[in-house]
């Protein structure tokens, strides 16, 4: 977090959590805090890293990206 009124630190946290609020936290009903926890994980790990593609990252999912990235630099 940075100091008040420089917002571009915060910028990829902001955008993320308007992403998470929009695509699952608006669209459910959470009737525990274990509910709301188990759905924010699978979202996270089962959507948002492995099948959501990603516009910065060329379309592509996060996972996809960080298995280049590891078969680049084990080749160098």
């Amino acid at each position: 977090m940075s100091r008040k009124g420089n917002c571009w630190d915060n910028a990829v946290a902001e955008s993320f959590f308007k992403t998470l609020k929009s695509e699952l936290i608006y669209h459910q009903e959470y009737k525990t805090i274990e509910q709301a926890k188990l759905a924010v994980f699978e979202y996270i790990e089962i959507w948002y890293n492995r099948k959501r593609l990603h516009s910065s990252l060329g379309y592509k999912t996060p996972v996809e990206v960080e298995t280049e990235f590891n078969k680049m630099k084990n080749v160098a």
